[in-house]
């Protein structure tokens, strides 16, 4: 059957002038258009996959974002915090890496390096906040081949920052990633790590940190601090986003119940129940770092 439809490119391209093409080689058409075909779908499987890292187990913090992901049928691979990435890490290339308090240490220096050059052909690069992103208590990411990555400088000492006082989230940008959400009745969160945006990157949101006071029936409150909260950039050919908040309790709050409406799924034994703001905030952050 393969012989049937080998043929000579020249004979393609018969009537074209160039004398020097009539001298290329045969070639089986068939086992060639079958190679690209199988390599297109081994490339389209991974790069409409996300590679996720970090918050521990799906019974536990995981299920936040593994609940949003499966809503919006998302598919994806899920590495716990507990656990390093496989032996087959360096062979697969996702269309976009999730780290979120995900230790740096359990990464071999390889699979950092694959990350990077992944991103550089066009993967996107997602870090949210915790105790071990960015710098964190030991995250260390500060000294990692992601700093030339991600569009942010990371702090080299303890970057965690936790407030019990209101500390909403402002818009400062329009974008893709904020589309359709009522950023004008902002949430609060309870934490984050402190960064700083690098100069060519640009800042979507900000926190900004409020003193309260009461006073008999009278209520005041101060804005105080404002920090970059979520700061999108590029990376070769990939997208890369860097959060400073967490997707899960208890840095992000009230976050999660954000919404005039609920987003309920099941993820194995059990389920989430989140606002539909919270929601889609999150897949806009995914589908356009990762160009899904």
């Amino acid at each position: 059957m393969e012989t049937c439809i080998t043929v000579k490119i020249s004979s393609l391209i018969s009537n074209i002038s160039d004398p020097s093409l009539s001298s290329l080689p045969s070639v089986n058409l068939f086992s060639c258009v079958q190679k690209l075909l199988l390599l297109k779908m081994v490339n389209k499987l991974n790069l409409d996959r996300i590679c996720y890292l970090g918050d521990d187990c799906l019974d536990g913090a995981a299920i936040y974002l593994a609940g949003i992901m499966t809503h919006f049928g998302i598919p994806f691979d899920h590495v716990a915090g507990t656990d390093k990435p496989g032996d087959d890490f360096c062979s697969r290339r996702y269309g976009l890496y999730v780290l979120s308090d995900y230790p740096r240490h359990r990464f071999e220096p390889s699979q950092m390096e694959h990350i990077v050059e992944c991103v550089r052909q066009g993967s996107g690069l997602a870090m949210f906040g915790g105790w071990e992103s960015y710098h964190g208590l030991q995250g260390e990411y500060h000294r990692s081949p992601l700093v030339d990555v991600l569009p942010v400088e990371m702090s080299d000492k303890d970057d965690r920052r936790n407030y019990a006082q209101p500390c909403l989230i402002m818009k400062t940008a329009d974008h893709p990633i904020l589309e359709g959400i009522p950023w004008e009745t902002p949430p609060g969160i309870g934490g984050f790590n402190a960064f700083r945006p690098k100069v060519e990157a640009q800042t979507l949101l900000k926190s900004v940190r409020f003193s309260v006071n009461v006073s008999q029936d009278n209520y005041s409150f101060v804005p105080e601090d404002e920090a970059p909260l979520l700061v999108v950039g590029g990376y070769g050919e990939g997208r890369v986003t860097a959060l400073a908040t967490d997707v899960a309790p208890h840095w992000v709050g009230g976050f999660v119940d954000w919404g005039n409406d609920r987003v309920k799924e099941d993820v194995g034994e059990g389920f989430i129940d989140v606002g539909n703001w919270y929601a889609r905030f999150f897949r806009q952050l995914l589908v356009w770092t990762g160009q899904l």
